[in-house]
């Protein structure tokens, strides 16, 4: 093959790769988001008592864990939990919050 052809076909199977890697499944996101049911219930309906995270704001809520896995904001077990995913992983997860009905 011509070393520009190759060259051309290999940046375009990176893009491609690159491109698939972005997209987050949405039945893993919601795998994601289950594992808050135990403090903030199911879908983000939390019992009295816990913060419910259905329909709220999710650049306030990424800030929040952002903040938890980087150590700004003590916690207990937020910040243990949050160093546990990507960042992207908990953008996917606060938007996914956002999303569901209050």
């Amino acid at each position: 093959m011509k070393p520009l052809l190759t060259a051309a076909l290999t940046a375009g199977l990176l893009a491609a790769a690159g491109a698939a890697q972005a997209q987050v499944d949405a039945l893993q996101v919601r795998s994601w988001a289950a594992a808050c049911a135990n403090c903030h219930g199911t879908g983000g309906h939390a019992q009295p008592g816990n913060e419910s995270l259905a329909g709220a704001n999710k650049d306030e809520m990424l800030k929040k864990l952002m903040d938890f896995k980087s150590g700004a904001k003590p916690a207990t077990i937020m910040n243990q939990l949050a160093k546990g995913y990507s960042d992207e992983q908990l953008a996917a997860i606060t938007a996914w919050f956002a999303a569901q009905k209050k």
